[in-house]
Protein backbone atom coordinates (compact mmCIF):
# COMPACT_ATOMS: atom_id res chain seq x y z
CA UNK A 1 0.00 0.00 0.00
CA UNK A 2 2.85 2.20 0.80
CA UNK A 3 4.52 1.62 -2.87
CA UNK A 4 0.89 2.57 -4.36
CA UNK A 5 0.74 5.76 -2.74
CA UNK A 6 4.17 6.58 -3.25
CA UNK A 7 3.57 5.95 -6.77
CA UNK A 8 0.50 7.90 -6.99
CA UNK A 9 1.94 11.08 -5.59
CA UNK A 10 4.72 10.58 -8.04
CA UNK A 11 1.68 10.57 -10.95
CA UNK A 12 0.28 13.59 -9.47
CA UNK A 13 3.26 15.33 -8.69
CA UNK A 14 4.64 14.66 -12.52
CA UNK A 15 1.19 16.33 -14.29
CA UNK A 16 1.58 19.48 -11.78
CA UNK A 17 5.33 20.32 -12.45
CA UNK A 18 5.04 20.51 -16.71
CA UNK A 19 3.69 23.46 -16.45
CA UNK A 20 6.69 24.96 -14.65
CA UNK A 21 9.54 26.38 -17.05
CA UNK A 22 13.04 27.71 -16.14
CA UNK A 23 14.30 31.38 -17.71
CA UNK A 24 17.86 32.17 -17.91
CA UNK A 25 19.30 33.97 -14.81
CA UNK A 26 22.43 36.00 -14.80
CA UNK A 27 24.50 34.98 -11.39
CA UNK A 28 26.91 37.80 -12.24
CA UNK A 29 28.59 39.73 -15.37
CA UNK A 30 29.99 36.81 -16.98
CA UNK A 31 27.62 33.69 -16.14
CA UNK A 32 24.10 32.70 -16.27
CA UNK A 33 21.81 29.54 -15.39
CA UNK A 34 18.13 28.92 -15.74
CA UNK A 35 16.12 28.54 -12.95
CA UNK A 36 12.64 28.18 -11.80
CA UNK A 37 10.82 31.24 -12.19
CA UNK A 38 10.88 31.09 -8.02
CA UNK A 39 13.80 31.29 -7.44
CA UNK A 40 14.75 33.49 -4.62
CA UNK A 41 18.27 35.19 -3.77
CA UNK A 42 19.95 35.65 -0.58
CA UNK A 43 23.86 37.68 0.41
CA UNK A 44 25.41 36.31 3.06
CA UNK A 45 29.12 36.07 4.22
CA UNK A 46 30.05 37.98 1.28
CA UNK A 47 28.33 35.34 -1.10
CA UNK A 48 25.32 35.25 -3.47
CA UNK A 49 23.13 32.52 -3.43
CA UNK A 50 20.23 31.83 -5.62
CA UNK A 51 17.75 28.82 -4.68
CA UNK A 52 14.35 27.41 -5.66
CA UNK A 53 12.26 24.45 -5.88
CA UNK A 54 11.98 22.94 -9.02
CA UNK A 55 9.62 20.44 -9.87
CA UNK A 56 11.22 17.05 -8.74
CA UNK A 57 14.82 18.58 -6.81
CA UNK A 58 15.47 21.49 -5.33
CA UNK A 59 18.33 23.85 -7.03
CA UNK A 60 21.37 25.71 -5.10
CA UNK A 61 23.51 28.06 -6.98
CA UNK A 62 26.50 29.70 -4.86
CA UNK A 63 28.71 32.66 -6.23
CA UNK A 64 31.48 33.31 -3.58
CA UNK A 65 34.02 35.66 -4.17
CA UNK A 66 37.58 34.10 -3.71
CA UNK A 67 40.44 35.59 -1.16
CA UNK A 68 42.35 38.76 -2.84
CA UNK A 69 45.50 36.47 -1.28
CA UNK A 70 44.79 33.55 -3.05
CA UNK A 71 47.79 33.53 -5.50
CA UNK A 72 46.94 32.08 -9.54
CA UNK A 73 47.15 28.76 -10.11
CA UNK A 74 50.61 27.33 -12.00
CA UNK A 75 49.11 25.16 -14.17
CA UNK A 76 45.85 22.54 -14.41
CA UNK A 77 47.49 20.09 -11.82
CA UNK A 78 46.88 22.85 -9.58
CA UNK A 79 43.25 23.05 -10.14
CA UNK A 80 42.65 19.56 -9.89
CA UNK A 81 44.24 19.45 -6.44
CA UNK A 82 41.36 22.84 -6.20
CA UNK A 83 38.37 20.19 -6.56
CA UNK A 84 39.90 17.04 -5.27
CA UNK A 85 40.06 19.21 -2.05
CA UNK A 86 36.61 20.64 -2.44
CA UNK A 87 34.81 17.01 -3.02
CA UNK A 88 37.25 15.63 -0.05
CA UNK A 89 35.86 18.26 2.42
CA UNK A 90 31.92 17.41 1.39
CA UNK A 91 32.53 13.76 2.08
CA UNK A 92 34.06 14.99 5.47
CA UNK A 93 31.46 17.23 6.73
CA UNK A 94 28.35 15.68 4.87
CA UNK A 95 29.14 12.09 6.15
CA UNK A 96 28.01 11.06 2.57
CA UNK A 97 29.64 9.09 -0.30
CA UNK A 98 30.96 10.76 -3.76
CA UNK A 99 29.72 8.82 -6.70
CA UNK A 100 30.27 9.56 -10.83
CA UNK A 101 33.17 12.19 -10.24
CA UNK A 102 34.45 13.61 -13.54
CA UNK A 103 36.04 16.11 -15.44
CA UNK A 104 33.88 18.20 -17.14
CA UNK A 105 34.06 21.45 -19.65
CA UNK A 106 31.15 24.28 -19.81
CA UNK A 107 32.64 26.61 -22.38
CA UNK A 108 36.18 26.97 -22.08
CA UNK A 109 36.40 26.07 -18.67
CA UNK A 110 37.29 22.84 -17.42
CA UNK A 111 34.77 21.92 -14.01
CA UNK A 112 34.30 19.26 -11.60
CA UNK A 113 31.35 17.02 -11.76
CA UNK A 114 30.02 14.62 -8.75
CA UNK A 115 27.28 13.08 -7.41
CA UNK A 116 26.90 12.85 -3.12
CA UNK A 117 24.95 10.43 -1.47
CA UNK A 118 23.51 10.85 1.89
CA UNK A 119 21.90 8.13 4.57
CA UNK A 120 19.60 10.78 6.46
CA UNK A 121 19.16 7.90 9.24
CA UNK A 122 15.49 7.28 8.76
CA UNK A 123 15.46 5.18 5.51
CA UNK A 124 15.46 7.69 3.28
CA UNK A 125 18.38 8.50 0.90
CA UNK A 126 19.17 12.18 -0.73
CA UNK A 127 21.15 12.82 -3.73
CA UNK A 128 23.28 16.28 -4.52
CA UNK A 129 24.66 16.60 -7.66
CA UNK A 130 27.47 19.06 -7.87
CA UNK A 131 28.99 21.10 -10.52
CA UNK A 132 31.66 23.27 -9.41
CA UNK A 133 33.29 25.97 -11.77
CA UNK A 134 36.93 27.58 -10.84
CA UNK A 135 38.28 30.77 -11.66
CA UNK A 136 40.81 32.97 -10.12
CA UNK A 137 38.59 35.36 -8.69
CA UNK A 138 35.51 33.83 -8.21
CA UNK A 139 34.17 30.40 -7.55
CA UNK A 140 30.98 28.68 -8.61
CA UNK A 141 28.87 26.11 -7.28
CA UNK A 142 25.82 24.74 -8.73
CA UNK A 143 23.74 22.02 -7.14
CA UNK A 144 20.63 20.36 -7.59
CA UNK A 145 19.41 18.09 -4.61
CA UNK A 146 16.78 15.16 -5.09
CA UNK A 147 15.42 11.79 -3.17
CA UNK A 148 16.38 9.08 -4.09
CA UNK A 149 12.51 7.62 -4.86
CA UNK A 150 12.63 10.41 -7.59
CA UNK A 151 15.89 9.84 -9.13
CA UNK A 152 14.01 8.23 -12.41
CA UNK A 153 12.21 11.86 -12.90
CA UNK A 154 14.66 13.99 -12.04
CA UNK A 155 17.18 13.09 -15.52
CA UNK A 156 15.37 15.66 -17.51
CA UNK A 157 14.58 18.49 -15.45
CA UNK A 158 19.13 18.43 -14.24
CA UNK A 159 19.72 18.05 -17.54
CA UNK A 160 17.97 21.22 -18.37
CA UNK A 161 19.63 23.04 -15.48
CA UNK A 162 22.96 22.11 -16.19
CA UNK A 163 23.51 22.46 -19.61
CA UNK A 164 22.00 25.96 -19.21
CA UNK A 165 24.89 27.35 -17.72
CA UNK A 166 26.46 29.95 -20.04
CA UNK A 167 29.51 31.55 -19.67
CA UNK A 168 30.88 35.17 -21.11
CA UNK A 169 33.38 34.70 -24.20
CA UNK A 170 35.92 36.01 -22.41
CA UNK A 171 35.91 33.92 -19.34
CA UNK A 172 38.71 31.60 -20.92
CA UNK A 173 40.42 29.07 -19.56
CA UNK A 174 43.47 31.24 -18.20
CA UNK A 175 41.47 32.65 -16.16
CA UNK A 176 42.06 29.16 -14.07
CA UNK A 177 45.58 28.51 -14.00
CA UNK A 178 48.32 30.27 -15.29
CA UNK A 179 52.03 29.05 -15.90
CA UNK A 180 53.74 31.79 -13.41
CA UNK A 181 56.21 31.53 -10.85
CA UNK A 182 54.53 31.51 -7.49
CA UNK A 183 56.32 30.70 -3.86
CA UNK A 184 55.79 27.49 -2.90
CA UNK A 185 55.06 28.90 0.35
CA UNK A 186 52.08 31.06 -0.88
CA UNK A 187 50.56 28.49 -2.47
CA UNK A 188 50.19 26.83 0.05
CA UNK A 189 48.43 29.05 2.16
CA UNK A 190 46.47 29.80 -0.72
CA UNK A 191 45.22 26.24 -0.98
CA UNK A 192 44.13 26.41 2.77
CA UNK A 193 41.84 30.23 2.03
CA UNK A 194 39.87 28.03 -0.66
CA UNK A 195 39.29 25.26 1.83
CA UNK A 196 38.55 27.68 3.61
CA UNK A 197 36.05 29.29 1.59
CA UNK A 198 34.57 25.75 0.25
CA UNK A 199 33.57 24.93 4.36
CA UNK A 200 31.47 28.03 4.23
CA UNK A 201 29.61 26.94 0.99
CA UNK A 202 29.12 23.14 2.61
CA UNK A 203 28.13 24.84 5.89
CA UNK A 204 25.50 27.49 4.37
CA UNK A 205 24.60 24.70 1.71
CA UNK A 206 23.84 21.88 4.27
CA UNK A 207 21.48 24.51 6.92
CA UNK A 208 19.34 25.10 4.00
CA UNK A 209 18.82 21.60 2.93
CA UNK A 210 18.10 21.12 6.64
CA UNK A 211 15.89 23.71 6.55
CA UNK A 212 14.10 23.05 3.48
CA UNK A 213 12.98 19.32 5.01
CA UNK A 214 11.93 20.73 8.07
CA UNK A 215 9.56 22.68 6.20
CA UNK A 216 8.69 19.85 3.64
CA UNK A 217 8.18 17.90 7.03
CA UNK A 218 5.61 20.72 8.80
CA UNK A 219 3.57 20.67 5.14
CA UNK A 220 3.31 16.89 5.14
CA UNK A 221 2.06 16.92 9.05
CA UNK A 222 -0.41 20.14 8.13
CA UNK A 223 -2.00 17.53 5.09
Amino acid sequence: MKKILIILSLILFTSFSYSQTFKQVKIDSLVSVALPPTYITKDTLNQRIFSANASFGYIVVIREPNSKTIAPLKKEKDLNNVFKDYANGIVKLSGGTVQNKRDTTVGTLKGLRFDLRTDNGDGSVQYRRFLLLYTHDVTYTFEYYYDEMRAALTKDEAKTYFSSIKLAPDLQRNDQYQIASVSPDFFGVSQIMIYAGITIIIVVSISMVVKRKKRNDDEHIAD
